[in-house]
Protein backbone atom coordinates (compact mmCIF):
# COMPACT_ATOMS: atom_id res chain seq x y z
CA UNK A 1 0.00 0.00 0.00
CA UNK A 2 1.18 3.51 -0.83
CA UNK A 3 -0.18 6.07 1.65
CA UNK A 4 0.93 8.90 -0.66
CA UNK A 5 -1.72 7.70 -3.10
CA UNK A 6 -4.39 7.50 -0.39
CA UNK A 7 -4.04 3.74 -0.06
CA UNK A 8 -3.97 1.92 3.27
CA UNK A 9 -4.91 -1.38 4.90
CA UNK A 10 -6.44 0.51 7.82
CA UNK A 11 -10.07 -0.47 8.38
CA UNK A 12 -12.52 0.82 10.98
CA UNK A 13 -15.83 -0.98 11.50
CA UNK A 14 -18.47 -0.97 14.22
CA UNK A 15 -17.04 -4.09 15.89
CA UNK A 16 -13.38 -4.20 14.86
CA UNK A 17 -10.47 -2.12 13.63
CA UNK A 18 -7.25 -2.93 11.79
CA UNK A 19 -4.61 -0.25 12.47
CA UNK A 20 -1.40 -0.41 10.45
CA UNK A 21 1.85 1.50 11.06
CA UNK A 22 1.42 3.68 7.94
CA UNK A 23 -1.53 5.41 9.63
CA UNK A 24 0.02 6.08 13.04
CA UNK A 25 -0.21 9.67 14.28
CA UNK A 26 1.79 10.79 17.32
CA UNK A 27 -0.05 11.87 20.48
CA UNK A 28 0.95 13.53 23.74
CA UNK A 29 0.56 11.63 27.02
CA UNK A 30 0.78 13.65 30.25
CA UNK A 31 3.97 12.84 32.14
CA UNK A 32 5.76 11.35 29.13
CA UNK A 33 8.70 13.23 27.59
CA UNK A 34 11.27 12.66 24.83
CA UNK A 35 9.19 9.86 23.35
CA UNK A 36 6.59 9.35 20.62
CA UNK A 37 3.30 7.85 21.87
CA UNK A 38 0.72 6.40 19.49
CA UNK A 39 -2.78 5.76 20.86
CA UNK A 40 -3.89 2.69 18.92
CA UNK A 41 -7.07 1.74 20.81
CA UNK A 42 -9.18 3.81 23.21
CA UNK A 43 -12.72 4.59 24.35
CA UNK A 44 -13.01 6.94 21.37
CA UNK A 45 -13.04 3.80 19.23
CA UNK A 46 -15.68 2.16 21.43
CA UNK A 47 -13.22 0.02 23.39
CA UNK A 48 -13.30 -0.72 27.11
CA UNK A 49 -9.52 -0.34 27.44
CA UNK A 50 -6.61 1.57 25.90
CA UNK A 51 -3.63 0.32 23.92
CA UNK A 52 -0.58 2.52 23.35
CA UNK A 53 2.62 2.06 21.38
CA UNK A 54 5.37 4.34 22.72
CA UNK A 55 8.65 4.82 20.84
CA UNK A 56 11.44 5.75 23.25
CA UNK A 57 15.13 6.56 23.02
CA UNK A 58 17.64 6.37 25.85
CA UNK A 59 16.52 9.74 27.28
CA UNK A 60 12.78 9.09 27.05
CA UNK A 61 10.74 8.75 30.22
CA UNK A 62 7.24 8.56 31.64
CA UNK A 63 6.10 9.17 35.20
CA UNK A 64 2.76 9.34 36.96
CA UNK A 65 0.20 7.36 38.93
CA UNK A 66 -2.08 4.62 37.63
CA UNK A 67 -5.02 5.99 39.70
CA UNK A 68 -7.91 3.52 39.40
CA UNK A 69 -6.44 1.81 36.33
CA UNK A 70 -4.06 -1.11 35.85
CA UNK A 71 -1.25 -0.97 33.30
CA UNK A 72 0.56 -3.80 31.54
CA UNK A 73 3.83 -2.79 29.85
CA UNK A 74 5.66 -4.96 27.30
CA UNK A 75 9.01 -4.19 25.66
CA UNK A 76 8.66 -4.98 21.96
CA UNK A 77 12.19 -3.81 21.15
CA UNK A 78 15.15 -2.28 22.97
CA UNK A 79 15.35 -1.95 26.72
CA UNK A 80 14.15 0.27 29.54
CA UNK A 81 13.57 0.47 33.27
CA UNK A 82 10.18 0.36 35.02
CA UNK A 83 10.22 1.44 38.68
CA UNK A 84 13.92 0.59 38.74
CA UNK A 85 13.53 -2.90 37.23
CA UNK A 86 15.55 -3.46 34.04
CA UNK A 87 13.55 -4.87 31.13
CA UNK A 88 14.99 -6.10 27.84
CA UNK A 89 13.14 -7.15 24.69
CA UNK A 90 10.27 -9.41 25.75
CA UNK A 91 10.27 -7.96 29.26
CA UNK A 92 7.04 -6.88 30.90
CA UNK A 93 5.70 -5.20 34.01
CA UNK A 94 2.26 -5.11 35.64
CA UNK A 95 1.24 -1.95 37.49
CA UNK A 96 -1.81 -2.33 39.77
CA UNK A 97 -4.22 0.52 40.53
CA UNK A 98 -2.95 3.41 42.68
CA UNK A 99 0.70 2.74 41.88
CA UNK A 100 3.31 5.33 41.01
CA UNK A 101 5.30 4.50 37.90
CA UNK A 102 8.63 5.65 36.53
CA UNK A 103 9.55 4.42 33.05
CA UNK A 104 12.94 5.29 31.57
CA UNK A 105 14.32 4.45 28.15
CA UNK A 106 17.53 2.45 28.00
CA UNK A 107 18.37 2.21 24.29
CA UNK A 108 17.78 3.98 21.01
CA UNK A 109 14.66 3.00 19.05
CA UNK A 110 13.02 1.12 21.94
CA UNK A 111 9.31 0.36 21.61
CA UNK A 112 6.93 -0.09 24.53
CA UNK A 113 3.42 -1.56 24.31
CA UNK A 114 0.92 -0.54 27.01
CA UNK A 115 -2.48 -2.02 27.82
CA UNK A 116 -4.44 0.18 30.25
CA UNK A 117 -7.78 -0.71 31.83
CA UNK A 118 -9.96 0.60 34.66
CA UNK A 119 -9.77 -2.08 37.34
CA UNK A 120 -13.05 -3.78 38.28
CA UNK A 121 -12.88 -4.78 41.94
CA UNK A 122 -14.28 -8.06 43.23
CA UNK A 123 -15.26 -8.54 46.87
CA UNK A 124 -12.77 -10.67 48.75
CA UNK A 125 -10.05 -10.40 46.11
CA UNK A 126 -7.18 -8.00 45.45
CA UNK A 127 -5.58 -7.11 42.12
CA UNK A 128 -2.18 -8.64 41.42
CA UNK A 129 0.72 -6.76 43.01
CA UNK A 130 3.43 -5.10 40.93
CA UNK A 131 5.56 -7.68 39.13
CA UNK A 132 7.96 -7.97 36.21
CA UNK A 133 9.12 -10.80 33.99
CA UNK A 134 10.20 -11.77 30.49
CA UNK A 135 8.20 -13.81 28.03
CA UNK A 136 11.34 -15.80 27.13
CA UNK A 137 11.22 -17.29 30.63
CA UNK A 138 7.62 -18.51 30.27
CA UNK A 139 6.90 -21.98 28.94
CA UNK A 140 4.64 -22.27 25.91
CA UNK A 141 1.55 -24.47 26.22
CA UNK A 142 -0.30 -26.08 23.29
CA UNK A 143 -3.59 -24.31 22.60
CA UNK A 144 -6.51 -26.72 22.97
CA UNK A 145 -4.07 -29.60 22.53
CA UNK A 146 -2.67 -28.39 19.18
CA UNK A 147 1.13 -28.21 19.31
CA UNK A 148 1.17 -26.00 16.20
CA UNK A 149 -0.53 -23.28 18.28
CA UNK A 150 1.20 -22.23 21.49
CA UNK A 151 0.26 -19.80 24.23
CA UNK A 152 2.24 -17.95 26.89
CA UNK A 153 0.24 -16.52 29.81
CA UNK A 154 1.95 -13.36 31.09
CA UNK A 155 -0.45 -12.50 33.96
CA UNK A 156 -1.09 -15.39 36.38
CA UNK A 157 -4.80 -16.18 36.35
CA UNK A 158 -6.66 -15.54 39.60
CA UNK A 159 -10.05 -14.06 40.48
CA UNK A 160 -8.27 -10.88 41.52
CA UNK A 161 -7.13 -10.39 37.92
CA UNK A 162 -9.69 -8.90 35.53
CA UNK A 163 -7.40 -8.78 32.51
CA UNK A 164 -5.22 -11.32 30.71
CA UNK A 165 -2.26 -10.71 28.42
CA UNK A 166 -0.95 -13.61 26.37
CA UNK A 167 1.54 -14.23 23.56
CA UNK A 168 0.16 -16.49 20.82
CA UNK A 169 2.53 -18.30 18.42
CA UNK A 170 1.44 -20.07 15.21
CA UNK A 171 3.52 -22.37 13.05
CA UNK A 172 3.25 -21.55 9.32
CA UNK A 173 -0.11 -22.82 8.05
CA UNK A 174 -1.58 -23.20 11.55
CA UNK A 175 -5.05 -21.80 12.22
CA UNK A 176 -7.39 -21.09 15.07
CA UNK A 177 -9.41 -24.31 15.38
CA UNK A 178 -12.76 -22.57 14.84
CA UNK A 179 -14.28 -19.13 14.29
CA UNK A 180 -14.39 -17.67 17.80
CA UNK A 181 -17.40 -15.56 18.84
CA UNK A 182 -17.32 -14.55 22.50
CA UNK A 183 -18.03 -11.90 25.12
CA UNK A 184 -14.35 -11.05 25.67
CA UNK A 185 -12.85 -7.97 24.02
CA UNK A 186 -9.38 -8.06 22.43
CA UNK A 187 -6.55 -5.71 21.61
CA UNK A 188 -3.42 -7.06 19.94
CA UNK A 189 -0.31 -6.26 17.97
CA UNK A 190 1.70 -8.59 15.71
CA UNK A 191 5.26 -9.14 16.94
CA UNK A 192 6.44 -11.13 13.91
CA UNK A 193 5.18 -13.00 10.87
CA UNK A 194 1.69 -12.60 9.52
CA UNK A 195 -1.20 -14.22 7.74
CA UNK A 196 -4.87 -13.60 7.13
CA UNK A 197 -7.27 -12.53 9.88
CA UNK A 198 -11.02 -12.97 9.56
CA UNK A 199 -12.86 -10.20 11.42
CA UNK A 200 -16.64 -10.40 11.28
CA UNK A 201 -17.33 -11.38 7.64
CA UNK A 202 -14.18 -9.69 6.28
CA UNK A 203 -10.71 -11.06 5.53
CA UNK A 204 -7.54 -9.01 6.04
CA UNK A 205 -3.85 -9.66 5.36
CA UNK A 206 -1.87 -8.80 8.49
CA UNK A 207 1.82 -8.54 9.29
CA UNK A 208 4.35 -7.44 11.92
CA UNK A 209 3.40 -4.12 13.52
CA UNK A 210 -0.32 -4.35 12.74
CA UNK A 211 -2.69 -3.74 15.65
CA UNK A 212 -6.25 -5.06 15.88
CA UNK A 213 -9.21 -4.19 18.10
CA UNK A 214 -11.94 -6.84 18.35
CA UNK A 215 -15.21 -5.96 20.08
CA UNK A 216 -17.22 -8.53 22.05
CA UNK A 217 -19.06 -11.06 19.88
CA UNK A 218 -17.17 -10.15 16.70
CA UNK A 219 -16.44 -13.42 14.86
CA UNK A 220 -12.68 -13.95 14.49
CA UNK A 221 -10.31 -16.47 12.94
CA UNK A 222 -6.65 -16.48 11.85
CA UNK A 223 -4.32 -18.49 9.58
CA UNK A 224 -0.54 -18.01 9.66
CA UNK A 225 0.95 -17.58 6.21
CA UNK A 226 4.65 -18.22 6.93
CA UNK A 227 7.49 -18.60 6.23
CA UNK A 228 8.17 -17.15 9.70
CA UNK A 229 6.32 -18.00 12.88
CA UNK A 230 3.35 -15.69 13.39
CA UNK A 231 3.36 -14.16 16.86
CA UNK A 232 1.06 -11.61 18.47
CA UNK A 233 0.50 -10.34 21.98
CA UNK A 234 -3.09 -9.75 22.99
CA UNK A 235 -5.30 -8.43 25.80
CA UNK A 236 -8.66 -9.73 26.95
CA UNK A 237 -10.99 -9.01 29.87
CA UNK A 238 -11.67 -11.91 32.22
CA UNK A 239 -13.16 -13.08 35.54
CA UNK A 240 -16.04 -10.61 35.91
CA UNK A 241 -19.81 -10.89 35.43
CA UNK A 242 -20.75 -9.52 31.98
CA UNK A 243 -22.57 -6.21 31.98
Amino acid sequence: MNPKLGLTRNVLKRNYALLTPDGHVASVLPGWTDCTPHVLISAALGAGFSQYLIKMDANGMGAGDTDNSEWFLFVIAGKMKVNGASLNEGGFAFLPPHTKYDVRGGAKDSRLLVFRKTYESLAGHKPPAFFTGNENEITEAPFLGDTHLRLKTLIPDSLGADMAVNVFTYDPGATLPFVETHVMEHGMIFLSGGGVYRLDADWHPVTEGDAIWIAPYCPQWFIAAGPKLARYIYYKDINRLPR
